[in-house]
């Protein structure tokens, strides 16, 4: 347990960590990888590139500190990179190496700042976030074990079919090599895969949405291929997925994870809001609400750039048909010229996705709100549906990559 004067120390770096967090996350990752460069297998080197991965783990440790007198506050946040570790197969041991160069870090950012007593502090500190940390996903991987279908470490997985969805979609179907069962996803859950780059010489793991129903067969992901512009650097395993990876290929997996999951024990009013490939876990739930013909009230709006890059569309108008309970609007940033869908229709409009322009459709005071896009489309329109009231505690977000957006 930490004293009342090691509490003091922590929550006195905090003002440190707001002004300077991501110069020490920096280092860190920076010190990491130099001492332990096997761990650029594990973790995602596009992020690395792009400095969203630094950041996550900035707000993370300042938010630690800000609560390190009541940690348990955390647990959602901690809940959900429990999850992602688990798919990752994280280890025990590893947490070692990450304090040890977590530490010294501390030491050579703020040098004589860095007092032997805060240091020992900052020690003890991390240790207490790690052991919560371990037991957290020791639980995990219990669980997952005892599923039906459920294996252990990395399994390979052959690409049974390579469907393209839209001009930047395309949708691999992953059925294990072995020819056993597969545990049954949750509707909204992710899978970590990993490919051999020989650009880079390591193994690169990488989260994919689930977009099909539960079943124990097969897995289906939907992955955008990321071509990179002047702003980001273009998707190492994405283009890898699109351009080399063909029907017949071997990669592998872990079992699903993630906790942004349809409750099937319900029945409340959903309203789901998707940008871009953000769409894919609202195919697999409704894939499964379909299915299952749960007549469960569904209200769907979707944000895309254009009908060209419009994935699924066809299977969403036919589900929109059959079942009276659900109804899907799109917003067609750009229209193209001479598109059909210049003769806007009921469930298409051009501009961007405006949740006061449909709040008609989408204001249901029992509703479960689900987002799920790039992080400037979750945080628009999650304080967009604040200022319509309705309230954070029924809103529900899935940001691809390192969390950055805050949950409160």
């Amino acid at each position: 347990m930490l004293s009342t004067t090691e509490i003091g120390l922590i929550k006195a770096t905090v003002p440190i960590l707001r002004e300077h967090g991501l110069l020490l996350t920096q280092h860190f990752y920076k010190r990491m990888f130099q001492h332990n460069p096997e761990l650029r297998n594990t973790f995602n080197m596009g992020n690395q590139q792009n400095g969203t991965q630094q950041t996550a783990l900035a707000l993370a440790v300042l938010a630690y500190a800000e609560n390190i007198e009541n940690p348990g506050v955390l647990l959602p946040v901690l809940q959900r990179i429990g999850d992602k570790h688990t798919s990752l197969q994280i280890t025990a041991e590893q947490y070692d190496i990450v304090g040890k160069h977590l530490l010294a870090s501390i030491g050579e950012v703020l040098g004589d700042a860095a007092s032997p007593d805060l240091i020992t502090a900052w020690a003890k500190a991390y240790t207490q976030l790690a052991d919560l940390m371990i037991n957290l996903e020791k639980s995990i991987y219990l669980q997952k074990a005892s599923a039906k279908g459920a294996w252990t470490g990395w399994r390979k997985f052959i690409i049974d079919k390579k469907v393209p969805e839209s001009d930047e979609i395309t949708s691999f179907y992953l059925r294990p090599e072995d020819g056993l069962e597969v545990t049954e996803h949750q509707p909204g859950q992710y899978l970590s895969v990993k490919v051999f780059i020989t650009a880079l010489g390591i193994y690169q793991p990488r989260q994919y949405s689930i977009s099909s129903a539960p079943n124990s067969s097969y897995y289906r992901i939907s992955v955008k291929r990321e071509p990179g512009n002047e702003e980001k650097e273009s998707g190492t395993v994405s283009n890898y997925l699109h351009n080399q990876i063909e029907e017949g290929a071997v990669i592998e997996a872990t079992t699903p994870a993630g906790d942004f999951v349809l409750n099937t024990n319900q029945t409340t009013p959903l309203v789901l809001l998707s940008g871009g490939v953000g769409q894919t876990p609202f195919v697999s739930i409704l894939d499964f609400l379909t299915k299952s013909d749960q007549q469960r009230q569904v209200k769907w709006a979707h944000a895309c750039r254009s009908e060209s890059v419009h994935a699924f569309r066809d299977q969403i108008n036919t589900w929109q048909a059959a079942h009276d309970w659900f109804e899907h609007i799109v917003f067609y940033e750009n229209m193209e010229s001479g598109s059909k869908e210049n003769q806007l229709s009921n469930d298409s409009r051009a501009g961007r996705l405006d949740v006061a322009e449909i709040s008609e459709m989408i204001l249901i005071p029992e509703a479960e709100y689900y987002l799920c896009g790039p992080k400037p489309f979750i945080e628009k329109t999650m304080n967009d549906l604040s200022a319509l009231g309705v309230d954070r505690k029924k809103l529900f977000f899935e940001e691809f990559g390192p969390q950055t957006i805050q949950m409160n």
